[in-house]
């Protein structure tokens, strides 16, 4: 999720064990700690845009290192600043170690996956709860955070907490009824799909995009369950067959295996784009739910030499243009 998310419920899990002066430094070791696992953004190769694809929420986000990555966050923590601390260094770890150990757990809860299991298993674990940006989630738990260092007093991150849980919950609860409704949709139309999958739309949980594969084809809708449920129905596009769509490519050149490193990660919800350009999309998302625009996608040259790699790229031009039309699908026919 992003950054304020990540340090704000990490600052709340330390936070919520203290009371007095230690609060602040409790609050803010978590805060750090907190936001530490994405520091694995910075693994990345010119040369070879999908290396972060496959280091991003990686081992930094693995249960197995929590206790290394806490530590160093203790480390350079109480190195830096150790006048400051009224704490030892075991104290700082097990604070860090809280804090730290929200931020894979939360990504868990989002659509685009993370390698809990790291390096026991590559399964990457996308629970498909929650966006990765959601101001209901966020504000609350920031805010009770921010009141609780003020106030000394962690029964306001236990307030936190508990919202963090319950907003979890309730997006669980939307997620098992978008996936009934899209099962709904698919079997109205004679489909019975061979995968499915449902997640929140950007910012929200009311809205929902779904993706179901049949034999030859992605189908693509949107549905937004609850009291208030409507279907909005999308499009659908022709799953991705390389030797069918791309001819000329080598089997064994950089950029064919640079596609099965893709198709792994987008768990081969891949077609070609539609805008019938040499690029490869990941199915799953698209700002509005119900289109075939893919907010990343990797470019192929069919010039390029055999040691060469495809592109990894993203592409939100059409978000402001769309954005009327989101809101609608998400408010329209709510009560005022």
């Amino acid at each position: 999720m992003d950054p304020l998310t990540q340090g704000a419920l990490g600052a709340a899990l330390p936070l919520a064990t203290r009371r007095g002066k230690p609060a602040a430094v409790a609050a803010g070791c978590g805060f750090l700690a907190g936001l530490a696992p994405d520091l694995d953004i910075v693994l990345r190769d010119p040369e070879d845009t999908l290396l972060f694809l496959e280091f991003h929420r990686q081992f930094t986000h693995a249960l197995i290192f929590i206790p290394v990555g806490s530590a160093i966050v203790a480390g350079a923590l109480f190195g830096l600043a150790r006048r400051w601390f009224a704490m030892g260094f075991l104290e700082i770890w097990l604070l860090c170690a809280l804090g730290y150990t929200t931020h894979g757990l939360l990504d868990a809860a989002t659509s685009y996956g993370t390698l809990l299991l790291w390096p026991f298993s590559d399964v990457r674990f996308a629970f498909n709860v929650i966006s990765v940006i959601d101001p209901l989630f966020t504000l609350p738990v920031a805010g009770l955070v921010i009141v609780g260092v003020r106030h000394r007093d962690g029964r306001w991150a236990r307030g936190a907490l508990g919202w963090a849980v319950l907003y979890l919950a309730l997006g669980t609860l939307q997620h098992h009824s978008a996936v009934s409704m899209a099962y709904a949709l698919a079997e109205s139309r004679g489909h019975v799909p061979a995968r499915l999958i449902a997640k929140p739309t950007f910012g929200n949980i009311l809205l929902w995009r779904t993706v179901y594969e049949t034999t030859d084809r992605f189908h693509v809708d949107a549905v937004r369950p609850g009291p208030w449920a409507r279907l909005f129905t999308g499009t659908q596009v022709a799953k991705l067959d390389v030797k069918r769509d791309f001819p000329w490519l080598e089997p064994e050149s950089q950029q064919a295996r640079d596609i099965r490193r893709f198709r792994r990660f987008s768990q081969n919800f891949n077609a070609t784009a539609p805008d019938g350009s040499d690029r490869i999309i990941d199915v799953r998302y698209g700002f509005l739910p119900t289109e075939i625009s893919a907010l990343w996608s990797i470019k192929l040259d069919r010039e390029a030499a055999p040691e060469v790699h495809a592109v990894y790229e993203t592409d939100r031009s059409n978000v402001r243009a769309q954005l009327p039309r989101f809101l609608d699908m998400v408010f329209g026919g709510l009560p005022d």
